[in-house]
């Protein structure tokens, strides 16, 4: 058996990829994607293809192949509504013809908490699908792709799909990046509130979740990832304050003042003075997104990391800087 991880050089790929490496005895492990991986996994053959295109049934040899799907285009605000779809959908068409030309039996796909859109009341596996933007509707359209390919051969397929919140760790370079550089340098402040719910979980105990369910799926398992813990803005910029020394913020600035400030930041971005900030990451930390793993307990997945432990190890093995 060989493993197919495409999408392999982001963030969650690689940490999936080198797990794989140490603790599963594949005969080839293959990374497809158009991107240099955040950090290379000795063993794993880079393959440089964009899964917009139609895969050739070769790319990576002769099969037998167990299939991971990780590629797409994720980041919110950073593209054209059109970009999400034709690379989300039109990818898992892609990827699921592969699967279907090399005869692959186990596909795991992950999607994302988007497909249930901003919500302050608890949303599990049952709950209404309310995405708000292009990347959580190009999701639930690849689920869609994914079931089909599933139900061609319902009784010898196996498709695993999750949904994870955001994710930290190492080189993760994101939403916790940015927290934890802007409470370094003691600029954060709160939108509007600071007992935002925010569902999150740590990438080593996502790639657990990953390859424990995929190993008792007997047909199609859909589940949320994040920690089981309801974690708010501020109980996160606490824990960071624990594990990293950093001051704790304290003002809670009106959620209309950042707003009218992010536009600002918009207009100078317009004018060739680029900054991070806008309106869309203002509401972002200012909505709920309160995702409950439900079906992931009761399969008997046991957790190791809890939002202090999961911190405390992406500082420890980061080694060059805090959160690297």
């Amino acid at each position: 058996m060989k493993a197919i991880v495409f999408g392999g050089a982001g963030f969650i790929g690689c940490h999936l990829l080198k797990r794989l490496a140490e603790s599963r005895g594949y005969d080839g492990l293959y990374s497809v994607d158009i991107a240099q991986p955040r950090f290379a996994v000795g063993g794993v053959q880079y393959v440089t293809f964009d899964i917009r295109r139609p895969i050739p049934p070769t790319l990576c040899g002769e099969g037998p192949f167990e299939i991971f799907n990780l590629a797409a285009t994720h980041t919110t605000p950073g593209h054209e509504d059109w970009e999400y779809y034709w690379t989300n959908v039109n990818g898992a068409t892609n990827v699921c013809r592969f699967a279907d030309e090399v005869d692959a039996e186990r596909v795991l796909f992950t999607s994302t908490m988007m497909v249930y859109g901003p919500t302050e009341g608890p949303k599990d596996e049952e709950g209404l699908l309310e995405p708000v933007n292009a990347y959580g509707r190009s999701k639930v359209l690849a689920e869609g792709v994914h079931r089909l390919w599933q139900a061609a051969a319902a009784d010898r397929r196996r498709l695993t799909i999750v949904r994870p919140g955001v994710i930290y760790g190492l080189s993760e370079r994101g939403n916790f990046t940015r927290l934890s550089r802007a409470l370094k340098r003691r600029i954060f402040v709160y939108p509007g509130r600071s007992d935002t719910i925010k569902a999150c979980g740590y990438v080593e105990d996502l790639v657990s979740s990953m390859l424990f369910a995929q190993e008792r799926n007997k047909g199609v398992f859909l589940y949320n990832f994040c920690h089981p813990e309801r974690y708010t803005s501020a109980d996160i910029c606490a824990a960071f304050s624990k594990v990293a020394g950093y001051p704790p913020p304290r003002a809670v600035v009106p959620f209309w003042a950042l707003d009218l400030a992010a536009f600002g930041f918009e207009a100078l971005s317009a004018l060739g003075l680029k900054s991070e900030i806008n309106r869309a990451r203002i509401r972002k930390l200012y909505q709920s997104t309160n995702m409950v793993p439900r079906r992931l307990p009761e399969a008997g997945f046991a957790y190791r990391y809890d939002l202090i432990a999961g911190l405390s190890e992406w500082r420890r093995v980061s080694r060059i800087a805090d959160f690297d």
